[in-house]
C-alpha cells in the first residue's frame, strides 16, 4: 500500500537519537497506529511494548532482534517482525525510510 487514507496524522514528531530518527504517528479509524519516519546512519536500540512489523521502505540496515546472535540485512523493500515486550538493535547505513506497524 503506497498511501493511507481517512487518517488522524498527530502533528507533534517523535524524535529519538538526539534527532537521528523521527517519525509521525497515524491513527486509522478501527483503532490501530503507525509511525512512519526516517532514520540516519548510526547505530540505535528500540524497546518495544506492542509487537511491531517493520516495513523499510528505502534505505539498508543490519537488525538483530531479540533472542538471535546473528545480525540481519535489511533493505527498501523488506519488512521485520519484533515480539511484544522487547528490545533490537539497528546499525543503520544509508537513510532508512520506515512505516512501524503496531499490532495488539
Amino acid at each position: 500500500m503506497s498511501k493511507f487514507e481517512n487518517v488522524t496524522v498527530i502533528k507533534a514528531a517523535n524524535v529519538y537519537f538526539d534527532g537521528k530518527v523521527s517519525s509521525r504517528t497515524i491513527e486509522f479509524a478501527d483503532g490501530t497506529t503507525k509511525s512512519l519516519g526516517l532514520m540516519l546512519p548510526g547505530e540505535y536500540e528500540f524497546g518495544t511494548a506492542k509487537a511491531e512489523v517493520m516495513e523499510i521502505l528505502s534505505g539498508d540496515m543490519d537488525v538483530l532482534l531479540p533472542g538471535s546472535e546473528d545480525w540481519q540485512k535489511i533493505v527498501g523493500g523488506e519488512s521485520f517482525d519484533v515480539p511484544a515486550n522487547s528490545s533490537f538493535k539497528l546499525k543503520v547505513n544509508a537513510i532508512a525510510d520506515y512505516c512501524c506497524s503496531y499490532i495488539d
